[in-house]
């Protein structure tokens, strides 16, 4: 009964816990949340230049990508359509989200499938062989873009796109 007293209508009817903040929405490559709040004009270049077609207006008319159909391929093209500082230097890595594989992966319940590795362009996700039970991912996230090619294919949704905890000194 504690936790449910601690909880609000809203928290208990969003699934957050209080003082848990919904995450950060993935913006284009090579931007970042403060960039596009503060430079983006909303009007709508990016969205249109995505041959893809993974950038989608917010509820402001700012760019949000969504992996759930495809992937970036770092063409650039919302870069190149952008008229505002919105997109940085394209020498640094796009995205600084990485692929996390949540328990709703099919290979601890014993079930075969290696969409997400198939679907991987950098060889990011491997599978470990193991004795008695399909090959479990493992993901190098050294090698890990954040295209989001791993996201829409996964039949057990469990692949998500999550920014790596910094080191503490």
């Amino acid at each position: 009964m504690e936790t449910a007293a601690r909880l609000s209508r809203r928290h208990l009817l969003t699934g957050r816990l209080r003082g848990e903040t919904a995450p950060l929405p993935i913006r284009p490559p090579w931007t970042d949340e403060a960039a596009v709040l503060d430079a983006c004009t909303a009007c709508g270049a990016c969205l249109a230049a995505c041959p893809e077609k993974i950038l989608y207006a917010d509820a402001n008319g700012h760019p949000v990508v969504s992996f759930l159909e495809k992937e970036c391929t770092f063409c650039g093209a919302c870069a190149d359509a952008c008229p505002e500082p919105v997109i940085g230097s394209r020498s640094t890595p796009a995205f600084n989200h990485r692929a996390s594989i949540g328990a709703s992966c099919f290979a601890p319940r014993g079930i075969h499938c290696q969409a997400c590795g198939d679907a991987c362009p950098e060889a990011a996700i491997r599978f470990r062989p193991r004795i008695g039970g399909p090959p479990m991912p493992d993901i190098a996230q050294s090698h890990c873009t954040g295209c989001g090619a791993c996201v829409s294919v996964c039949p057990a949704d469990a692949v998500s796109l999550q920014v790596p905890e910094t080191a503490h000194d």
